[in-house]
């Protein structure tokens, strides 16, 4: 019973650092996979700025297509710039050597990142990014500390700058931490006028596509699930009927 007791422990623990991250805390995200037109902007959004770097091996393109709602025409005119073969997966050319070469280590594959990391972490990674001159990417993240991607997506969202605040530690020494971030340079890339919910939306819809690649069958799945439990429940008030008229005379 201890050693049980000792195991529930830990793996709350472990799961607690886990969930925490960075410096612990998360921005939450609302994700809705059936809202094919937040899917499809996230598509836009992860062929143009992720998979020049990243890829996405696990999703076919015309398994993208047919779950998108995205014509084969469209498909190959605005999100296959690798290939034009439907069929093929979402993978790209950088030469992973050269990858390690220039950051340090090669981009990983991000067919089921929202699945091992979750999805309100993906959102806090996109939104946390701010300059930091010691890296040599010349930027910094909360969520993920001395990462080694750069902050591709700043032309939609600006620069962040850190504003420090002061704190006693247990050991009553005095430290600087990241209280907030301050966005101090506005975005290139951007509709007029231009608002943060613009690129918060854009980061919604494409930790929403992220979701969506790690599990492409999820709301299917949920689906035939509730049709299955639906039939069992039917089922067993069959089978008990079933009993009780066998046993009527026993009884």
């Amino acid at each position: 019973m201890r050693r049980l007791t000792y195991f529930i422990m830990l793996f709350s623990v472990t799961n607690m650092c886990w969930s925490a991250g960075g410096d612990g805390r998360m921005m939450h995200v609302d994700v809705d996979l059936s809202d094919k037109k937040s899917l499809q902007r996230g598509a836009r959004t992860f062929v143009n700025y992720c998979l020049s770097c990243h890829s996405a091996a696990f999703m076919r393109y015309n398994r993208l297509g047919k779950d998108l709602n995205i014509s084969e025409d469209v498909l190959k005119k605005n999100l296959m710039f690798g290939t034009d073969k439907t069929g093929d997966t979402m993978t790209v050319a950088l030469n992973r050597q050269e990858a390690e070469k220039y950051f340090g280590v090669a981009p990983p594959d991000l067919s089921v990142t929202a699945r091992s990391r979750g999805a309100d972490w993906l959102y806090t990674f996109f939104m946390t990014f701010y300059r930091d001159p010691s890296r040599l990417t010349g930027v910094n993240n909360r969520a993920f500390k001395d990462v080694a991607m750069p902050h591709v997506l700043w032309e939609l969202q600006g620069w962040q700058e850190p504003v420090y605040k002061e704190v006693i530690n247990r050991h009553g020494n005095i430290t600087r931490v990241i209280d907030y971030l301050e966005v101090v340079a506005e975005p290139v890339d951007k509709p007029t006028p231009y608002q943060d919910e613009d690129y918060e939306r854009t980061v919604r819809d494409l930790v929403n596509f992220m979701v969506y690649l790690g599990e492409p069958v999820k709301l299917e799945r949920k689906t035939i699930g509730a049709w299955v439990i639906a039939y069992l429940l039917v089922l067993l008030i069959l089978v008990y009927l079933l009993k009780r008229e066998y046993w009527r005379d026993v009884h």
